[in-house]
């Protein structure tokens, strides 16, 4: 309690935050045909990760990125859920703006039934208690999304007969301008999934709203899977929060002010607390993916707001050719200081905005197994 912060976002640097802004990268080997990627990729990372599994340690790594496990749109997949190929040198950027299609009629994460055997979409909030510090009218335009936006998420489960072994949220990176669904969490949750685990997409709040009102979201989305983590079939406490960009970011206040049993209406006293408050929002991992805890464009670098925030292990992935890399190092090593366990990965060479993308997807799974553990 006593977490939340009500802190004024600067405007950022929009171009280059954006989810899929990179620039091009060094030639990489084409992605495996989907008829049998998902089966080579569970059958090696199974080999990798019955090795590899044991105490946790602070790992570190510099490496080639590849897109050999890049995983295409799998053809159980609706289509409305078609991200192409997943990989960056494809420069599909038309889809970058691309929506995630939005819940049926009135469902939501407080009255609807969890359908762990299909993808779901389910608003956050109930009608009209939906927790929220700035006032948004009809006369307000040029967002990405409409005045009447409700925060949803969107539950993509691992598939039939595939080990259940956690569950990650992915919040998609944009510069709190956009969400990039399309090139950040759906071809990580694709992949995620054939490794064995439960998937939420969560759409939070972009501006005008702050990053306060998108933590409440995360929080909530937490909560939801918590309160049903034997419908899909995990335990309650192996729950990962992941982000790009400033979906990271995003993540990062989440855990900072928002996490455990902050609730709601410490940030909106009109908030009608319902059952699923009741329930700490407790994740265990986090995952930066060319992102900080901080604020837009500018990494945390204050040791004792870190400390304070009792930050879970932290997983790290950048590329050497990000404008960002060199806040990304910095945080990186102020962490050793802070005491909070990390895995990094820099891929050397590649840009920002890379998504499920160079390599890295396997290697977190592995990872939060042994945070899990």
């Amino acid at each position: 309690m006593g977490k939340v912060k009500k802190t004024v976002i600067p405007f950022l640097l929009a171009g280059v935050l954006l989810s899929g802004c990179a620039s091009g990268r060094p030639g990489s080997s084409s992605a495996l045909e989907q008829t049998s990627g998902s089966t080579r990729i569970s059958q090696t990372y199974e080999a990798q990760t019955t090795a590899g599994l044991g105490r946790l340690q602070e790992e570190s790594e510099v490496r080639e990125g590849t897109s050999d496990d890049t995983l295409a749109t799998p053809p159980d997949f609706p289509q409305a859920y078609d991200y192409g190929t997943g990989r960056i040198e494809d420069g599909d950027y038309s889809i970058r703006n691309k929506r995630l299609p939005e819940p049926t009629g009135n469902e939501t994460v407080l009255h609807t039934i969890p359908d762990p055997t299909r993808i779901q979409a389910l608003y956050l909030w109930e009608e009209g208690n939906v927790p929220a510090q700035t006032e948004v009218s009809d006369t307000m335009t040029g967002y990405y999304d409409e005045p009447d936006f409700r925060p949803y998420l969107t539950a993509i489960p691992v598939q039939e007969e595939t080990e259940v072994k956690g569950a990650v949220v992915l919040l998609a990176g944009g510069a709190f301008q956009m969400r990039g669904n399309y090139t950040d969490t759906l071809p990580t949750a694709a992949h995620l999934r054939a490794l064995g685990f439960q998937t939420f997409i969560v759409d939070y709040r972009l501006r005008p709203y702050t990053q306060q009102e998108g933590a409440l979201d995360v929080a909530r989305a937490v909560r939801f899977i918590r309160k049903n983590a034997d419908v899909y079939g995990i335990h309650p406490d192996d729950i990962a929060v992941m982000g790009y960009s400033a979906g990271g970011i995003q993540a990062g206040e989440f855990f900072l002010n928002y996490d455990e049993n902050v609730l709601p209406n410490e940030l909106d006293p009109d908030y009608l607390p319902d059952e699923l408050d009741a329930i700490p929002a407790h994740a265990s991992a986090c995952g930066m993916i060319y992102s900080f805890y901080g604020r837009l464009s500018v990494a945390s670098m204050d040791a004792e707001e870190l400390k304070s925030g009792a930050l879970p292990p932290t997983f790290y992935c950048y590329g050497t050719e990000d404008p960002f890399y060199r806040q990304f190092e910095a945080q990186y090593g102020l962490m050793q200081d802070v005491g909070v366990m990390t895995k990094r990965i820099v891929l050397q060479d590649w840009p920002h905005g890379f998504g499920g993308d160079g390599g890295w997807v396997a290697d977190y799974a592995r990872w939060l197994e042994q945070v899990f553990q």
